[in-house]
C-alpha cells in the first residue's frame, strides 16, 4: 500500500536526522572545491589581504583527474557465447542496437563526467530510470548526491529515496503556476524554498515542507518497482564516505602555511628602515641620499622565517597526496629508479586500484540500469513501434522495432569495462594477444574485452569474410604462377590471362571481389553424354610429384594438389610475413613488448 503523505514527510525527516554528519561532510568537500577554505575553518583565514589560498587545490585537481579517468564507459553486449542459432545471435543483435540508442539517447558518456567526481567526492552517485513521454522512451539519467538519502537494507537493495532540491521562489511559481497563489509569500519573494521528491515501487511524490506539505506534483510508479540504483564506493560501515573527507583538514593547513608564507616574505620587504642616529633626514624612493657617518648601519629589520615552516609544507605535501591516494606522477613528478626496480607502474598502483575498484562498481550498476530501462521500455511502450538512431563502434545506425516484440523479457546485458583496463595500448594488446597466442581465452572473450562499444558478432562476420576474400585473392596469385609452367610446356595460358583479366576489369568498376571471380571462372556445363573427370583420392593429395589418374606428366613447377611446387599452403611465394600475433605476443627479458618482426621461409617436406 503507498506511503501517505504524513508518513513520508515523518520519514523525510528522520533520514535528514540520521545522515546529518554525512551531510557535514559533503558540505565540507564542496566548499573547499569551491575554494571557500575560509568558510570551513574560519579562525584559520582573518579577513584583509590573506583571505583566500594562494596554493593549488590538491582535492580539486585530484577528484577531476580521477573521474576524467573513470568516466568512459563500458561496452555493452547482449550476446552470449553460447547461442548457437542464427536467429538468437540475431535477435540479441536487435537487442543490442536498441541498449545501444538508450545509451545515446540518455547521453551517458557527457553524464559520466559528473557522475564519476560525485562517487569520488561524495561517496556515492545515484541514479535512476526515467520515462520520456514526449520522446516515447526510457532515459537514464544520474542525480546530484547533494540532498538524497536513499532506503537501502541489508542487503543493499534500493526500497525508495528522499532527494532535497532547493530552489527560489520565482522559479517554482513559474514551473508550477497553479500552485502559485498557495506558495507566494511577499515576505520571502527571494528566498530558496526546501522542495523534496521521493520515489518508491509505488509512486514519485514532490512536496513543499516550507508551505505546509503542500504536494505539487505526484504521479504512478509504471512497473511497480523502484527505479533508481546507488553506486557507492566500498565502505568499512557502510557509509557513503568521498575520497577526501580526511583530507580536508590537509588541504587547508597547507594553505594556511602558504599564505602565512607571502605574509612574511611581504613583511620582510615592506619592514621598517633602521638607521644610525647621526641621520637627520631620511629620502626614500629609488637614487634617495642618505646623509650619515655610518652607512653600515642603514638596513631593513629583518624578519627572520625558521626553516622549519618550509619543511613543514613538503610534509602537508606529502601527506595530502597519502591521504588522497593520488601519486605524484599523475602530475609529472616521476621517482622511478632503475636501481631498486621501483617503476612508474609501481608508482601508480594505488591509483589503477581506484579506477578497477570504481569500474567494478560502475558496471554493477549499469547492468541493473539497462535491465529496468528495457523493462520499463516494454511495459510502458509494448507494441507502439518506434525508430531509434544509436552508434556502434563508432557507426551511426538506425533501427524501427517494438519493445513487445524485440525485448520480449529479456532484460539481461553483459557489461564489460575490459581486461586491458588500466594498461596502456602497447601492454594492453601484448596482454591479448599473449592470452589468445597460448590458447588461455577465445577470440570471441578477447573482443567482449575491448574497453570500448563493439558489436562481437558483427565483427566475427567482418573478420571472416575478410579472410575469405584474401584466402580468394590468394588463390587467384596462385592461379596466375602456373603461366610460366604452361608456357614452359608449350601449352596455351590464354584463358587463365582471360579469366584473370575480367578479374581486373570487374574490381577497376568497383565489382566485389568474390562477384568478380564468380563471374569470371563460371563453371562451363558439360555436354551432354560428357565423361565426368575422376576424382583424385585423398591418399594423393599433398604427396609430391603425384600424378592425378587418368592425366599424364603435369606441367613443371606444379604439384598434383594445384599449387606451386615449394610453395607452403597459405603462402603466396617463398617465404611469407608473420602475423600480428607472432610480431606482438612476446615479451623482452626486461618485460618490455617485442615489436620486431621476422621473416621465415617455410618449405614442404617432401
Amino acid at each position: 500500500m503507498p506511503l501517505s503523505l504524513e508518513e513520508i514527510k515523518d520519514n523525510y525527516d528522520r533520514y535528514k536526522q540520521a545522515y546529518s554528519e554525512r551531510d557535514t561532510r559533503m558540505e565540507q568537500v564542496l566548499l573547499v572545491r569551491k575554494g571557500r577554505m575560509c568558510d570551513v575553518y574560519p579562525d584559520l583565514f582573518p579577513d584583509g589581504p590573506f583571505e583566500n589560498p594562494i596554493v593549488a587545490n590538491m582535492v580539486d585537481i585530484a577528484a577531476r583527474d580521477l573521474s576524467e579517468v573513470i568516466a568512459p564507459l563500458p561496452a555493452f553486449n547482449c550476446n552470449s557465447p553460447t547461442m548457437v542459432s542464427d536467429k538468437e545471435r540475431k535477435k540479441a543483435d536487435k537487442r543490442e542496437e536498441i541498449v545501444n540508442g538508450i545509451i545515446d539517447f540518455s547521453d551517458l558518456q557527457t553524464q559520466m563526467f559528473d557522475a564519476a567526481d560525485r562517487y569520488v567526492s561524495y561517496g556515492f552517485v545515484p541514479a535512476q530510470v526515467e520515462v520520456d513521454l514526449e520522446n516515447n522512451m526510457p532515459r537514464i539519467r544520474f542525480l546530484d548526491s547533494y540532498g538524497c538519502y536513499p532506503v537501502i537494507d541489508r542487503f543493499g537493495k534500493v526500497h525508495g529515496m528522499y532527494q532535497r532540491i532547493k530552489k527560489s521562489l520565482a522559479e517554482l511559481m513559474a514551473a508550477y503556476p497553479e500552485y502559485a497563489h498557495l506558495l507566494y509569500d511577499k515576505e520571502s519573494t527571494n528566498s530558496m524554498l526546501e522542495i523534496v521528491r521521493y520515489h518508491d515501487k509505488d509512486q514519485d511524490i514532490l512536496f513543499v515542507p516550507q508551505r505546509n506539505n503542500i504536494v505539487i506534483d505526484r504521479a504512478p510508479n509504471p512497473i511497480g518497482e523502484v527505479l533508481i540504483r546507488v553506486i557507492q564506493r566500498p565502505s568499512l560501515d557502510s557509509q557513503a564516505r568521498g575520497q577526501f573527507d580526511d583530507v580536508l583538514a590537509i588541504q587547508v593547513a597547507k594553505a594556511r602555511y602558504a599564505l602565512l608564507s607571502l605574509e612574511a616574505a611581504t613583511k620582510a620587504v615592506q619592514a621598517p628602515l633602521v638607521a644610525p642616529r647621526d641621520v637627520s633626514e631620511l629620502a626614500l624612493g629609488p637614487d634617495a641620499v642618505i646623509r650619515t657617518e655610518r652607512p653600515s648601519d642603514v638596513r631593513r629589520l629583518s624578519i627572520d622565517i625558521p626553516p622549519g615552516a618550509f619543511a613543514q609544507q613538503q610534509v602537508l605535501e606529502g601527506e595530502l597526496r597519502l591521504g588522497s591516494r593520488y601519486p605524484e606522477s599523475r602530475t609529472g613528478n616521476i621517482d622511478a629508479s632503475i636501481v631498486t626496480g621501483r617503476g612508474v607502474q609501481a608508482l601508480m598502483g594505488g591509483f589503477d586500484t581506484q579506477i578497477k575498484s570504481a569500474h567494478a562498481m560502475y558496471a554493477r550498476a549499469f547492468v541493473e540500469l539497462v535491465g529496468l530501462a528495457l523493462k520499463v521500455d516494454e511495459k510502458v511502450f509494448d507494441n507502439m513501434e518506434k525508430n531509434l538512431r544509436g552508434t556502434r563502434n563508432g557507426v551511426p545506425y538506425a533501427i524501427k522495432y517494438k519493445a513487445a516484440r524485440d525485448i520480449d523479457g529479456d532484460y539481461t546485458v553483459d557489461v564489460q569495462y575490459g581486461l586491458m583496463a588500466g594498461l596502456d595500448p602497447n601492454r594492453a594488446l601484448v596482454f591479448g594477444l599473449q592470452a589468445r597466442g597460448d590458447k588461455l581465452i577465445s577470440r570471441d572473450f578477447l573482443r567482449r574485452q575491448m574497453p570500448f562499444s563493439f558489436n562481437a558478432t558483427q565483427e566475427e562476420e567482418k573478420v571472416d569474410t575478410e579472410d575469405l576474400r584474401d584466402s580468394m585473392k590468394q588463390a587467384i596469385a596462385s592461379y596466375a604462377q602456373a603461366i610460366p609452367a604452361l608456357a614452359s610446356q608449350g601449352q596455351d595460358p590464354s584463358d587463365i590471362l582471360y579469366k584473370l583479366s575480367t578479374v581486373i576489369n570487374e574490381r577497376q568498376k568497383g565489382t566485389p571481389i568474390e562477384q568478380a571471380v564468380s563471374e569470371a571462372f563460371q563453371p562451363e556445363n558439360p555436354p551432354p553424354g560428357a565423361m565426368t573427370p575422376e576424382v583424385v583420392s585423398p591418399d594423393m593429395i599433398g604427396q609430391p610429384g603425384a600424378v592425378p589418374p587418368g592425366e599424364g606428366e603435369l606441367p613443371m613447377g606444379m604439384s598434383a594438389t594445384g599449387r606451386m611446387q615449394g610453395v607452403a599452403p597459405g603462402q603466396i611465394a617463398p617465404g611469407g610475413r608473420p602475423d600480428v600475433q607472432s610480431l606482438l605476443a612476446s615479451l623482452t627479458q626486461r618485460g618490455e613488448p617485442n615489436l620486431q618482426a621476422s621473416l621465415v621461409r617455410r618449405l614442404p617436406v617432401a
